[in-house]
């Protein structure tokens, strides 16, 4: 069963190299984004909400790939002590993902505030 250790390990390693590309890509695109209107001079604003939904999708994900790298790390012949650290780690982070997930839907659905108002 070593090689299915190995397996494992490349392959949760793999998913944290994804996890790892996906936050830097939208990293990139919401410094993009910002440095954009400020090169250009236009209020932030009313585009401040927007750029930070879209940077939220990118870190939920993010989450979500470094919980199933976790999990498959702990799945070969977990001790108690994995399992605990595991069991941290994943409330952790499945509570960011909530919690960022929830603030995503109720930005989303909240009407805008026009300027003036």
């Amino acid at each position: 069963m070593v090689w299915l250790d190995q397996i494992a390990e490349l392959l949760a390693s793999g998913i944290e190299l994804v996890m790892l590309a996906i936050l830097t890509i939208g990293t990139l695109r919401a410094v993009r984004a910002v440095a954009g209107h400020v090169v250009r001079s236009e209020a932030l604003a009313g585009k401040v909400r927007e750029i930070w939904l879209h940077y939220a999708g990118w870190i939920v994900l993010g989450l979500d790939l470094a919980l199933a790298a976790d999990l498959i790390r702990t799945v070969i012949e977990p001790g108690w002590e994995d399992i605990g650290q595991l069991a941290a780690i994943g409330a952790i982070r499945t509570a960011l993902a909530w919690f960022l997930a929830k603030d995503i839907a109720e930005w989303r659905d909240a009407p805008v505030a026009k300027a003036g108002q």
